[in-house]
């Protein structure tokens, strides 16, 4: 599953069971942790979610900042509440990228409103989705299948 963790909103996307498309789902408006980890947690039971990938908000030099520390932080707390495996994803750019790809499907502005947030947690998702291919493609031997 992969987040998208916002300020008010937190967007979700999750992935096949091949682990190969990432699909956005919905977008959880925050209110308090408590709430949004249950409503998190829901989601997770039933999509029997294996791991999660939570967007890394780094600024373009590569440093964190305080929204980065807030991710860290609402990663510690979520795995007392869930516990699966947590890791982060570069999301530098993956709203713009977003927002790109929902202005060339002519959405709306009040759609792109509505789901740029799940929508760029797809993107979260799909990168890391990628990687983990790659990284099996070069370690795979000659004659494994």
């Amino acid at each position: 599953m992969g987040l998208d963790l916002g300020t008010k909103t937190i967007g979700v996307a999750v992935s096949d069971t091949a682990r190969h498309v990432a699909s956005p789902l919905q977008t959880v408006r925050r209110t308090k942790f408590s709430t949004d980890a249950a409503a998190l947690a829901t989601l997770v039971a039933a999509r029997q979610i294996g791991g999660i990938v939570l967007g890394l908000p780094r600024n373009m030099d590569g440093t964190e900042g305080p929204r980065a520390q807030s991710t860290r932080a609402f990663a510690r707390n979520l795995t007392g509440v869930i516990p699966l495996p947590v890791t982060f994803w570069d999301e530098r750019l993956s709203t713009v990228a977003a927002e790109r790809a929902l202005l060339e499907a002519d959405a709306s502005r009040r759609r792109r409103a509505e789901v740029i947030d799940h929508v760029a947690a797809g993107f979260i998702l799909q990168g890391l989705l990628d990687r983990l291919a790659w990284l099996d493609r070069e370690h795979r031997r000659p004659g494994d299948e």
